[in-house]
Order: C-alpha cells, then sequence, then structure tokens
C-alpha cells in the first residue's frame, strides 16, 4: 500500500463519523472527513435515501452522482422507521471510543436523533445538523441562491431577468464548513472533553458568503447593491473575447503588469496610451480599468477576431496575461490533463466502470488522501455492527429476518 492510500497516518485516522444524509451538502461533508482519514458510516434508510438514484446515470441506470459522494464510506441500510432501526443508529452514534461519537445529517426534525436525545446517551457527542434555513424551514441550493441576489446580476448585462448558475454553490461550501465544523468540534473535545451542537443552515452559509465579499456590505454602506456585469469581472479588467474561429478566451488583467503584457501582446500600447490621456485616467488602476472597460475591450477584441484560437493561445501563453480558454466538460476529460494531474488516479468502482477520481485537494507531505470506491448499499451493515456493537451473528440474523437490516 502506498503512502498516498494509508489510512492510520491521515489528520483524521481514528474518527468514526456516522452520517444520515443525502443530496450535496452532508455526503460532501462525509466524503471530506473520509478523505482525511475519519471512518465515515453512511446509513440509509433500506432502498436507499431520496438521492441514490440521482442523475447522472450510467447507462444501465446506476447513479453516478451517488457513487462519486459516497466513495470509501461503509454502507448500512436499516429500517428508520422502526424503533429497532433507530436504535441501532443510537447505538452506533453513542458507541464508546475516543473518536466516536460523531453524527452528520441533513435528516433534521427527529426527536430520536436529537443532540439531546443522544446526548443523554453519550456526553460528548458531538452532532451536526445541516438545515435549509436558520428558522427550520426547508430550502436547496437554488432556492437560497434566489433569495439572495446572484441570479439578479448574472448572465448578459442586456438580459432583464434573473439567470441560475449550475453549480451548487452553497452546497458545496456547507459541505465543507460542516467538517471544518466537526474537525473542530473533535479538537475542542480532545482538549475539554465537551461535545458540541452543530446548527448549519444552508442560508446562512450563503449569507455568510455573500456578507465577506462585499455585496451586502455594499448595500448597506453604500445605500446601493452590484448592477450585472456579464463576463467582466468586479472592480478591475477582466472579460471574454471570441477569437476568428469562433472559440472564446477568458483574460483577466489584475495588476498593471497584466495589463501593459495584453496590451503589448493585442499591439495596442499606443491605443491605450492615448485613450488614457483623452480621459485623464490611469490604467495602472484597477478603477480606472474597470471603469472605461467597454472602450478597452473594443480595442482588444478587434485583435482577437482578426487570429484564429492556436494563434491566440501562443501568444497569451508566452505571455504574463491571466488567461484561460473555454472548454467543455468533454474537452476537458479529452485533453489528457487528468492523466498528469496527482490529484486524480485509477478507481474501480463496481456498477460504474474506472475512472480518474480525485482525492483530496490538498495535499499532504507531497501526497493526495484517496478513498476506495463506495460500497454496495448495505454491504458493510454486518461488519459495522460486529465491530461497533459487537453483535453476534444470530443476533445480525435476527435483524436481517426482521427485516430492520438489509445487506
Amino acid at each position: 500500500m502506498t503512502p498516498t492510500n494509508r489510512t492510520d497516518d491521515r489528520p483524521l485516522a481514528g474518527v468514526r463519523v456516522v452520517e444520515i444524509s443525502s443530496f450535496v451538502a452532508s455526503p460532501l461533508c462525509g466524503l471530506t472527513l473520509g478523505q482525511l482519514g475519519a471512518e465515515v458510516i453512511r446509513i440509509d434508510p433500506i432502498g436507499g435515501a431520496a438521492d441514490i438514484d440521482r442523475w447522472p446515470l450510467t447507462t444501465s441506470g446506476e447513479s453516478i452522482y451517488w457513487t462519486g459522494l459516497n466513495r470509501g464510506k461503509r454502507s448500512l441500510a436499516l429500517d428508520l422507521r422502526g424503533e429497532a432501526g433507530r436504535e441501532i443508529v443510537q447505538r452506533l452514534v453513542s458507541a464508546p471510543g475516543d473518536g466516536g461519537g460523531i453524527l452528520v445529517t441533513n435528516a433534521g426534525e427527529r426527536e430520536w436523533l436529537s443532540h439531546d436525545t443522544l446526548s443523554a446517551l453519550r456526553s460528548d457527542v458531538i452532532t451536526l445538523e445541516l438545515l435549509g434555513r436558520h428558522d427550520g424551514r426547508p430550502a436547496v441550493d437554488y432556492t437560497v441562491n434566489a433569495a439572495l441576489g446572484f441570479p439578479r446580476i448574472t448572465g448578459p448585462v442586456e438580459h432583464d431577468g434573473a439567470v441560475n448558475h449550475v453549480l451548487p454553490a452553497w452546497d458545496v461550501a456547507a459541505g465543507l464548513h460542516a467538517a471544518l465544523a466537526v474537525t473542530a468540534a473533535v479538537r475542542r473535545r480532545e482538549l475539554t472533553g465537551s461535545g458540541s451542537r452543530i446548527v448549519l443552515p444552508l442560508e446562512d452559509v450563503a449569507l455568510a458568503t455573500a456578507g465577506a465579499l462585499g455585496y451586502l456590505t455594499e448595500v448597506q454602506i453604500n445605500g446601493s447593491g452590484r448592477a450585472p456585469t456579464g463576463n467582466a469581472v468586479f472592480g478591475t479588467y477582466g472579460t471574454d473575447f471570441v477569437t476568428a474561429d469562433g472559440e472564446r478566451f477568458m483574460v483577466v488583467a489584475l495588476t498593471s503588469r497584466h495589463f501593459r503584457a495584453l496590451t503589448a501582446v493585442t499591439g495596442t500600447e499606443r491605443l491605450v496610451a492615448a485613450m488614457e490621456s483623452a480621459l485623464g485616467a490611469d490604467f495602472g488602476h484597477e478603477s480606472d480599468r474597470y471603469e472605461h472597460r467597454d472602450m478597452l475591450t473594443a480595442l482588444f477584441a478587434r485583435w482577437f477576431r482578426a487570429h484564429s484560437a492556436e494563434h491566440v493561445g501562443r501568444k497569451l501563453d508566452a505571455s504574463s496575461v491571466l488567461h484561460e480558454r473555454y472548454r467543455t466538460f468533454e474537452q476537458v476529460v479529452r485533453s489528457g490533463d487528468l492523466e498528469v494531474n496527482p490529484l486524480f488516479a485509477q478507481l474501480t468502482q463496481p456498477r460504474i466502470g474506472a475512472y480518474l477520481a480525485a482525492a483530496a485537494p490538498a495535499s499532504y507531505d507531497g501526497a493526495h488522501l484517496r478513498t476506495g470506491p463506495a460500497a454496495r448499499l448495505g454491504a458493510d451493515g454486518p461488519d459495522v455492527l460486529r465491530e461497533v456493537l459487537a453483535l453476534g451473528d444470530s443476533e445480525i440474523t435476527a435483524l436481517e429476518k426482521a427485516g430492520v437490516l438489509t445487506i
């Protein structure tokens, strides 16, 4: 076994997390903790939770989505509607041991799964509950985003309406915040012996992010919010350009050095200097580059329209200009970039196939932390019950016959 795949020397080695979840944020929290070395036991209702068949699917109907977010987790399928199944969950969460006593869930409003109920069984329990809104009302990424304001400033400048983005950004941010919160609570428990009740609303993740980035603050301080800017980067110079053969590049000039390089590549130094003089502007300042972005873009666009993507890419690559050619997911996969990036390694996922799977983005001492494939739903039930609860074979068989446990 290579150092990359070892689990006993990872930051969260010895930590055991019980996860009852679905969709994005909560499973991503478990995946992240698992990559960092925690043992993650995902518990699903018999037949799977609401995300068991979520798209994208293989041609045979297997969920690529589900297996991607549940890599490396142990799978337990229980009848969560009955008392016997719920008791097993409670026992797994409250089982003794320094690294156990942790629950991550987005299945809120269940008294049998509440922090108060579990802390009565184990005083130092750590529970993290992902909510939709801070007042407990349901919400998902796309409804949170609609209420926050981003769709109103997304899309073409001339578009009078809302444009949703396709990335569930708040789900992703919430999943990573959740993993950080659990890690911090584990550290706190090591220092004080105290458990933690963590509540993380998706809405609050979005609001906190929008506040930190100034979207909400500028309204409170300046009295108005941000106007749509299309593909222009707010507050500096950056936008997209189309080449002679119809390809598109994103170009960003964050610094005066980047901007000078862009004028040199496009052969517009004299024209830009004349414009600067006529406007009384200083394009060494981000604010002036942003204020006069439309006129600058009109100058630069002529050069892009006159050359092929191959020529444009070669010239930009030889400069200090920040740039990337727009690509599709198909182009990314077929480019060979994944094969040469140490973040990716071959993974054989039963029922899905072999593919290059990403590890944790951060590397530790030069190695990315990986997990194995996702287990078949319920496949680890007997082993988990033997190891954590010390149940015997006859007890496990009885649970199977009673329909409490499926494997």
